[in-house]
């Protein structure tokens, strides 16, 4: 779907969409493995790598929202507002 509005990952949205392939591809992974009565510490390895490559996209996402949203002022609201919201959707992400 595209947005007259860019978005702060619009430039990145290609990698984004493989990454998050690659990682529904780890949950399925995870999923059979379960299936199959693997070994628990294996399947928590595979769930740690679920997390951190889910940081990464969120991370990606983060970083275009800082420059474009934020900095570049294309978010909505005054600068205070876009730093708030900014501060809240990082303590969302440290909430876990």
């Amino acid at each position: 779907m595209t947005t007259e509005t860019p978005r702060g990952y619009t430039t990145t949205r290609d990698d984004l969409t493989r990454r998050l392939k690659k990682i529904e591809g780890q949950v399925r992974g995870v999923e059979r493995m379960i299936a199959d009565d693997r070994y628990c510490i294996e399947i928590l390895t595979q769930i740690a790598a679920i997390q951190a490559a889910l940081d990464r996209v969120a991370l990606g996402l983060l970083d275009g929202h800082v420059s474009h949203c934020v900095v570049g002022g294309h978010g909505p609201g005054e600068p205070e507002e876009r730093s708030a919201e900014l501060m809240a959707a990082v303590g969302r992400l440290l909430r876990r």
